[in-house]
């Protein structure tokens, strides 16, 4: 903890919790048959997404992904858009549009959830290519998984990222699986972090689901690419409590329960909680105190969401790219 202020320790925690009691009840919701469509949650991964974030700034961009509520609560999304967007109603960061898998917030840098695997890093390469060109000192943080890092989009950007000295950082979050398949079946490699070497950035291995490893990794490369030093590839080993959509999933066996369990025994909360008691910085009660008023707020923004209206029909062709018109 040497070299961490006790306020950025306690909002780790904070953002981490937020993130928790967001996606659970959203789970719970979408189980219920209340949100419409397919949550991938995020559960198990926070400190990832809390350990990263904390360094950004607003005007620092992240490119997220199919499992990206946890990243737009970290960069410090509104839980009322937030769930209205879920809950599809017009007082949600899309207007309603977008659902789980497409929320943005421009204001806060986040470029965008998809729902195409291996999206985003052509368009963090983008922003970071702005940022270069602007003479900023903005920083990009692209989130992907395992899977994605056999994209072809992804090793494009990263070649030119590397080429160019982007100020980006690349965030593979290997959960280990791609959907359903072990990583072992979709790869030859153990860890992901090799492949950064082929492109000449500097590639780390780091326990996700320890909040203060994944704080001082991802400080120490937005930090290199704040001085115009280039991109770096951060793997964070990490898991995922839920099935790949929702909470009970699809039905398809593909891991044991006895595994979910063991990966349970170092959930990043209560890694954190333990940490920050010894330090005496948060009692297990200060802890239930954080807990209780984060589900209060989640609970209201859940009501807002349920309270809003849905879309009026002759909005549909409205903030939209373009729209298919008469031709020869």
């Amino acid at each position: 903890m040497a070299g961490i202020t006790n306020e950025v320790l306690l909002d780790i925690h904070h953002r981490m919790v937020r993130i928790r009691t967001f996606e659970e009840e959203a789970g719970k919701l979408m189980e219920s048959g209340k949100i419409p469509g397919a949550l991938h949650l995020y559960v198990g991964e926070e400190a990832v997404a809390a350990g990263v974030m904390v360094h950004l700034r607003d005007s620092d961009q992240i490119t997220s992904t199919h499992r990206g509520h946890g990243h737009l609560v970290a960069k410090g999304g509104d839980l009322k858009k937030m769930y209205a967007e879920l809950f599809g109603r017009a007082t949600g960061y899309c207007k309603g549009k977008g659902g789980s898998m497409h929320i943005s917030d421009l204001d806060l840098g986040m470029l965008g959830a998809n729902g195409i695997v291996g999206a985003g890093p052509p368009i963090a390469i983008g922003a970071a290519f702005s940022n270069k060109y602007r003479g900023t000192d903005g920083v990009t943080c692209c989130f992907f998984g395992d899977g994605a890092s056999n994209e072809g989009t992804f090793h494009e950007a990263a070649n030119m990222a590397a080429l160019y000295k982007l100020p980006v950082v690349f965030i593979c979050e290997n959960n280990g699986f791609g959907e359903f398949t072990r990583q072992e079946r979709h790869q030859a490699i153990h860890d992901i972090a090799d492949r950064a070497a082929g492109y000449g950035m500097p590639g780390i291995v780091v326990d996700g689901m320890d909040a203060l490893a994944v704080f001082e990794s991802a400080g120490e490369a937005i930090a290199r690419a704040r001085r115009g030093e280039g991109p770096t590839f951060l793997e964070y080993k990490t898991y995922r409590y839920y099935d790949h959509v929702g909470v009970r999933g699809m039905g398809v066996i593909y891991r044991e329960d006895s595994e979910v369990l063991e990966w349970r025994q170092r959930d990043p909360i209560d890694l954190m909680e333990a940490r920050l008691a010894e330090q005496g910085l948060l009692s297990p009660e200060a802890a239930a105190a954080v807990h209780e008023a984060v589900l209060a707020e989640v609970r209201e923004a859940i009501a807002f969401a349920e309270a809003s209206p849905f879309p009026e029909p002759s909005a549909l062709m409205e903030d939209i790219y373009t729209t298919a018109g008469g031709g020869a």
